[in-house]
């Protein structure tokens, strides 16, 4: 019942196949059928897909399989199927613009857009034409502000909160924000974090870095430099390897914290594990140790889709971010449309966010007043182990949204 068809290069799948993994264990976690029937709910989603610094083609993947789970088990959209286009940014901000554009042409009702650093650029086609955004996360002003945006995250737990709260449990002094020298990722670090930092009595030092960076002991020699006690890096995977090698020739001793990003099974492979053990790092996702998050995901991948690499946090977001949707949906009747599909998501009770190992969700505009898009109170933190593999997870600050 899903129909993909990618912008910037993809395939089309109608998502009929019978799924590849139908065993009675499967079943189980999938939940009972409940098909989507009549017309389809066309939904855009716009992912990097293979830009030049790392390849999210992962990510529609999961998007094709979530889909199609969503149409067999959760009933799509109001009882009708997902049917989902892709475009592809390719990182490009001329290209996110012209996908939003696409998506506005193309008479989307609403549009996922997964992990990316151009999402600013994306978006702003989208909410001029005031047709719903569902994405894991942004801290642009104008972004969180819209009232047809609806945000699950709270970046500044993410990438603020958690390595303050690190330093404070080590007694650091001073922290080193090492970030990917994307829009994106540069407002929160640059714009934020500084006051809360020195509310909080803690040093704090920006070193931007450009994407594709390979060797970055020449910046990392400036971590040495102004004194450091502590890091806390925001990239992707090959961002993260740089910097722990640099980080390591320049002989760096001190605690080293990141985003969940940073781990995967590339990581895991370039860096010792002397390194990641008892690193904390704030999770986007409950991704790695069994748990019913993570088997729900697993179980989709393997059942709607083909060759998806589980250990990626974004594509796991992605699933996060199209079945959030669905789940903030929930009771639809009638016509559906942007409108309508904005005004029952406001108005949604609050809900588990699915794969997010029991964080719970609302997009009241009353998580966060002053940022009314995001739906999300808190965050996920982890501490890896001498594998590099995440431990048990943990809920911190995910209290209730008021009425």
């Amino acid at each position: 019942m899903a129909f993909v068809s990618a912008c910037g290069g993809g395939s089309d799948d109608k998502g009929t196949a019978t799924p590849a993994n139908s065993s009675a264990a499967a079943d189980g976690v999938l939940g009972p059928v409940s098909k989507a029937t009549g017309t389809p709910v066309k939904i855009g989603v716009i992912t990097e897909g293979p830009s030049p610094n790392t390849d999210h083609t992962n990510d529609n993947k999961v998007a094709q399989a979530t889909a199609k789970y969503l149409n067999e088990h959760k009933g799509g959209i109001g009882g009708h199927p997902i049917e989902i286009t892709i475009c592809e940014t390719l990182a490009d901000l001329s290209k996110a613009t012209d996908c939003g554009n696409q998506m506005v042409e193309k008479g989307v009702s609403a549009v996922m857009i997964g992990t990316s650093g151009v999402v600013e650029a994306a978006w702003k086609p989208l909410n001029d034409a005031k047709i719903p955004v569902m994405i894991y996360g942004s801290t642009d002003p104008s972004l969180l502000a819209s009232q047809t945006t609806f945000v699950l995250a709270n970046l500044t737990f993410a990438v603020i909160d958690l390595p303050i709260q690190v330093a404070k449990d080590k007694g650091n002094k001073n922290v080193t924000s090492i970030v990917i020298d994307v829009p994106a990722a540069l407002h929160a670090a640059q714009d934020i974090a500084p006051p809360l930092y020195q509310k909080a009595g803690i040093g704090y030092h920006l070193l931007r870095v450009a994407p594709g960076t390979a060797d970055m002991t020449p910046q990392m020699q400036q971590v040495i430099d102004n004194g450091s006690d502590q890091v806390f890096i925001t990239g992707n995977d090959s961002f993260c390897i740089s910097a722990m090698n640099g980080l390591k020739a320049v002989g760096f001793t001190g605690t080293i914290s990141a985003i969940s990003q940073c781990i995967t099974d590339a990581t895991r492979k370039a860096i010792p594990g002397s390194t990641l053990k008892d690193m904390v790092i704030s999770a986007s996702t409950p991704i790695g140790p069994d748990s019913p998050s993570m088997d729900l995901y697993a179980t989709v991948a393997k059942t709607y889709g083909k060759d998806i690499d589980l250990s990626n946090q974004d594509s796991m977001i992605m699933f996060m971010i199209l079945a959030g949707f669905q789940a903030a949906t929930q009771g639809i009747s009638g016509d559906i449309t942007p409108a309508t599909l904005t005004s029952t998501i406001k108005a949604m009770k609050e809900t588990e966010l699915p794969a997010s190992a029991g964080l719970k969700f609302r997009c009241n505009g009353k998580a966060i007043p002053a940022t009314p898009a995001v739906c999300v109170l808190g965050g996920l933190s982890t501490t890896l182990d001498d594998k590099g593999q995440p431990a048990a997870y943990k809920v911190l600050g995910n209290t209730p949204i008021a009425d």
